[in-house]
């Protein structure tokens, strides 16, 4: 199993569109940071303006455990994307080329390739959001040092001390691995029934916008269908910064996030196994 898991991923990084997410998620970090460093004052005193009417706040506020939050916001968003531009070429990218005829004549059952393929696909998903974490966090930290951390919720604020805050973004990455696992997953699932990769990504991303959409919009019927796709608990991760942790509900949407993992894959194991590679 490690041969054909170190194959696919000697595959994933002969190719270009590979390192087209840590480009942009380092782009994007260093435009937070650039921003944060000359207009941070300004930007932090007018989210915390009427705070200090109540309160007084002293110490330093912008620092390297406030600007990563603000990263892990922005850019948790938007990293399907960059996850789905790679998984979403793993099946149909062989079929476009034709080498999937080759790799079925191999002496291992097609389960065995396609859980190869998974498995290198979340490597790559797991490196992607450890490399996010490095240049956040650990850049962070260098240029604005350490310091108490202040969540600004709709309803309430949250304040961890220095020391409380590092497990926080450990889990708050690890949750995010799970839940680009299962964009991962899904995009590969959909990889299994095209020869072409362009609509597997394009799918994926529309099914997560528009599910995304409908979670944020308060409307009866969207809330009675809100629970069940995986897009909700995409951003469970979240709940690492309430004080206290809802442990249950974060458990409970981990367990979503892994049943829809697990249907994912059952589906393209399925389809893959009876699927004709001759036509």
């Amino acid at each position: 199993m490690w041969s054909l898991v170190s194959i696919e991923l000697y595959k994933i990084i002969r190719r270009p569109r590979s390192y087209i997410g840590f480009a942009a998620i380092a782009a994007i970090v260093a435009a937070i940071h650039l921003a944060m460093y000359i207009d941070g004052p300004g930007y932090v005193s007018f989210f915390i303006q009427q705070l200090e009417q109540s309160f007084s706040i002293q110490g330093k506020i912008i620092n390297g455990n406030l600007v990563t939050w603000l990263i892990l916001q922005t850019l948790i968003v938007q990293m399907p994307l960059l996850v789905a531009l790679v998984t979403g070429d793993l099946l149909s990218g062989e079929s476009a080329s034709g080498t999937i005829r080759l790799l079925a004549t191999k002496p291992v059952s097609r389960s065995t390739i396609i859980m190869a393929k998974f498995l290198a696909g979340n490597i790559y998903t797991v490196v992607l959001v450890v490399w996010l974490g490095l240049i956040s966090l650990g850049v962070g930290l260098l240029i604005f040092g350490n310091g108490d951390l202040i969540v600004l919720n709709s309803n309430h604020i949250s304040i961890f001390r220095a020391d409380d805050t590092m497990w926080r973004f450990g889990a708050a990455l690890l949750i995010a691995c799970l839940s680009l696992s299962v964009v991962a997953t899904f995009s590969s699932m959909l990889s299994a029934y095209t020869d072409n990769s362009i609509g597997p990504i394009v799918t994926t991303m529309a099914v997560v916008i528009i599910f995304t959409i409908i979670g944020t919009m308060e409307f009866p019927l969207f809330e009675k269908i809100s629970p069940f796709p995986f897009t909700t608990h995409m951003v469970i991760w979240r709940g690492m910064f309430d004080d206290p942790v809802d442990w249950r509900h974060v458990t409970a949407s981990v367990m979503v996030l892994i049943g829809h993992i697990a249907l994912f894959l059952g589906i393209t194991l399925a389809h893959f196994n009876r699927k004709d590679i001759l036509n």
